[in-house]
């Protein structure tokens, strides 16, 4: 029978792939086993986790006064402008209603008002501060554990307990 070199090829090139796939291996498999756990000891780690505190502080005092009434300096301006429109022609008339509108107001102003009293308010501020506020967990564990007579040292994120498990993986040591 008589094939082509394209046939050949495809062959190949079809049969290459599984050829690729299949495991390479290199000597015996990895397996588990146990050690003894000598010492574990934990591992913190300190962290900051800052708190404000607040207060409200009295600073001082203020001075208020009452409320002022202004009913006695509109009754003012107008028993004064009434009054001073009874002065004066012409002109001078106008200048003496004004006037007397001004003069009525402002005592009008203190008459109303004389009785009117402040007070001493205390004034107070906000103060703050932030507080450190430190605290440690623990983060993992330094472990040494004993292998067949060696000892061994590693980090683990838990307290392994008694036994660690281990993958030995044996190979050739060809430095004899």
């Amino acid at each position: 029978m008589k094939t082509t070199p394209i046939i050949t090829l495809l062959t190949l090139a079809l049969a290459a792939p599984a050829a690729w796939s299949a495991p390479q291996r290199m000597g015996p498999e990895p397996f588990a086993d146990t050690a003894r756990v000598v010492a574990s000891t934990p591992v913190y780690e300190e962290y900051n986790e800052p708190r404000r505190e607040c207060w409200v502080e009295r600073t001082g005092y203020t001075y208020e006064r009452d409320d002022r009434s202004y009913g006695g300096a509109i009754l003012g301006a107008i028993v004064g402008g009434v009054v001073g429109n009874q002065f004066g022609k012409g002109g001078g008339k106008t200048a003496a209603t004004a006037a007397g509108a001004a003069v009525g107001a402002m005592a009008g102003d203190n008459i109303d008002n004389r009785d009117r009293q402040g007070r001493r308010v205390p004034v107070e501020e906000e103060r703050c501060r932030t507080v450190d506020n430190w605290s440690r967990r623990v983060v993992g564990y330094d472990v040494v554990y004993r292998y067949q007579g060696r000892e061994y040292t590693t980090f683990m994120p838990y307290d392994p307990g008694r036994t660690v498990k281990v993958r030995v993986q044996v190979s050739l040591d060809e430095r004899w």
